[in-house]
């Protein structure tokens, strides 16, 4: 049921996660939250690891940011890789850092900013994507972003971009299925047309780069969908889905739940789901 899906470890089920460990496949994390040396996050996740394989997936990196990494972000990432060794590591396709003002210290905005898709931004992600690489002796996995707007200058299709990141960097691709069909929701059209256009999203990734999928729920308000990780998976999401484990073949699947958390029993189902159209596209 669980052979290549997994959950989101979120503090309101590490007692039950823990106490009676479901067999799955894989268990993530946000980095940030277990950067600390001291207190009782690394306990858990040591207890994690004896159970599961960890997946970290960061928010704070700001792949691309012209004003560079932050240096000690990267380095808390490396410590917490040499402590855990995870199977996978990522972050977004997104930029956070950069100067209130010219000439001033740089910031990081606590957001995942949308990046433009020029070939100076491919530049810059490729060069920021090598250097955490380098540092970490192991490629990554970027994933694509929920984004509200476009920049005017946009030059490639976002797909065309990762690809191309791909190419460059070596690093691997983190299919959000649910971004996908979130942007896609707010460029109007309906749902079959936002479907479409995810799936052919999907037929243009570069297949072998995909490292893992995530899939999500989303805030339908009527005049603009919002990514926020707060609902089970919705009927288009699933669609989706089940189109790129046809075209890609089994690949690990989270389902992310971070907003609203469920009972834990709610959650599982959803990621048996998963399993069950991963199982079905295998035979």
């Amino acid at each position: 049921m669980f052979t290549h899906t997994g959950i989101g470890l979120r503090q309101p089920h590490y007692e039950a996660l823990l106490a009676a460990p479901p067999p799955l496949a894989f268990v993530e994390v946000h980095s940030e939250n277990f950067f600390a040396a001291g207190g009782g996050a690394p306990a858990v996740l040591q207890a994690a690891r004896s159970n599961w394989p960890v997946s970290l997936h960061g928010v704070g990196l700001a792949l691309g940011s012209a004003a560079g990494l932050d240096e000690a972000h990267l380095q808390s990432l490396a410590a917490l890789v040499q402590r855990i060794e995870p199977v996978r590591v990522s972050d977004h396709a997104s930029f956070a850092r950069a100067p209130r003002r010219s000439g001033g210290p740089v910031i990081h905005g606590s957001d995942l900013l949308p990046i433009a898709y020029t070939d100076a931004a491919l530049d810059i992600m490729v060069a920021n994507v090598q250097r955490v690489q380098d540092r970490l002796a192991r490629p990554i996995l970027v994933e694509n972003l929920s984004a509200y707007l476009h920049w005017a200058d946009d030059r490639h299709a976002e797909v065309d971009f990762f690809n191309a990141l791909v190419r460059r960097s070596g690093c691997g691709v983190l299919l959000d299925v649910n971004n996908l069909v979130v942007n896609a929701l707010n460029e109007g059209g309906g749902q079959a047309a936002a479907v479409a256009a995810a799936c052919a999203w999907v037929d243009a990734v570069d297949a072998d780069a995909v490292g893992e999928i995530h899939l999500a729920g989303y805030n339908d308000g009527g005049d603009i969908v919002i990514d926020d990780h707060g609902s089970r998976v919705h009927a288009p999401v699933w669609q989706v889905y089940a189109h790129a484990v046809r075209r890609l073949g089994p690949r690990p699947t989270l389902v992310e739940w971070d907003t609203d958390l469920p009972a834990l029993d709610v959650l599982l189902a959803e990621a048996a789901q998963a399993g069950r159209m991963l199982a079905g596209a295998a035979e």
